[in-house]
């Protein structure tokens, strides 16, 4: 988790929305690290899981991650929750709840749906308080 909170801050040197994203192979290497590039890459889809997920991928040369982990920041909206569906990601590990834009434990509830196809293991609250103060001061200082 430490190496998505340093991708966050990264976003939120760049002006973005503060997420990090790791994954990280069954051996502990890290396959891909992302974090969010929305305005950067004008692109809506760019959010740190499926920039993360594409390396990871392309690593691999396989559009599975099978018993690969990832980590975030901020537990994923359900765009991104049905990415580590589709990518078949074997856990979620992630920081901060999101009560509004979440879409694993809140929201969509992606992974209880019955057309899902794959749930991960999900573990939440992971240095949720380091993820969510980059979130607030982020914030905090835009407005």
């Amino acid at each position: 988790m430490e190496r998505a909170l340093k991708e966050a801050e990264k976003a939120s040197v760049m002006g973005e929305v503060p997420i990090g994203a790791v994954v990280v192979s069954p051996t502990g290497d890290v396959l891909g690290a992302a974090h969010n590039r929305v305005i950067t890459d004008h692109d809506p889809t760019a959010h740190a899981e499926l920039l993360a997920i594409r390396q990871a991928c392309k690593k691999l040369g396989s559009e599975r991650l099978i018993d690969c982990d990832l980590y975030v920041t901020l537990e994923p909206c359900a765009m991104c929750a049905q990415a580590i569906a589709f990518a078949r990601i074997r856990r979620l590990y992630f920081g901060a709840e999101d009560v509004k834009g979440g879409g694993t434990i809140n929201g969509a509830r992606v992974f209880d749906q019955k057309t899902c196809n794959h749930r991960p293991e999900i573990y939440g609250d992971i240095a949720a308080n380091a993820s969510t103060k980059i979130l607030r001061d982020f914030f905090k200082n835009r407005r």
